[in-house]
C-alpha cells in the first residue's frame, strides 16, 4: 500500500512535517473534524465511527478525540475536515499528523 497524499502549496521549515522535514508516515490513515486548534502546532480531531454492539444486534456511534501535529504549510483551523496519517510518537500524547484539508465542515 503506498501512501499518496495532496502536496501542499506552501512550504514550511517544519522538521515533523511529512512533505517537508524527515518525519515518516506509517499505520492508520484516518479523517476527522478539526474540534480545537487552540495550541500551537497541535489540533484535536474528532473522529466518528460505528462500533456493533453485539447484545442488541446493532451499531451504535461513537467518537473519540485524537490530537495530532499541525504543520505549517497546511492551515487547518477548527471546523475543518482533515486526514490524519499515524507516524512516530511527537509528544506525549501526539502520534498522529494532519496530512490533507478535505474541505470546511457545514
Amino acid at each position: 500500500m503506498s501512501l499518496t497524499f495532496k502536496q501542499p502549496k506552501k512550504t514550511c521549515d517544519d522538521r515533523n512535517c511529512p512533505f517537508h522535514g524527515t518525519l515518516a508516515i506509517r499505520g492508520r490513515v484516518l479523517d476527522g473534524t478539526v474540534e480545537t486548534a487552540k495550541m500551537d502546532k497541535t489540533v484535536i480531531v474528532d473522529r466518528e465511527y460505528l462500533e456493533f454492539s453485539s447484545k442488541f444486534q446493532r451499531y451504535e456511534r461513537r467518537h473519540g478525540h485524537i490530537a495530532s501535529h499541525n504543520t505549517p504549510c497546511i492551515d487547518i483551523k477548527e471546523g475543518d475536515r482533515v486526514r490524519i496519517a499515524e507516524c512516530r510518537p511527537i509528544s506525549k500524547t501526539v502520534s498522529f499528523v494532519v496530512v490533507e484539508k478535505l474541505g470546511e465542515e457545514k
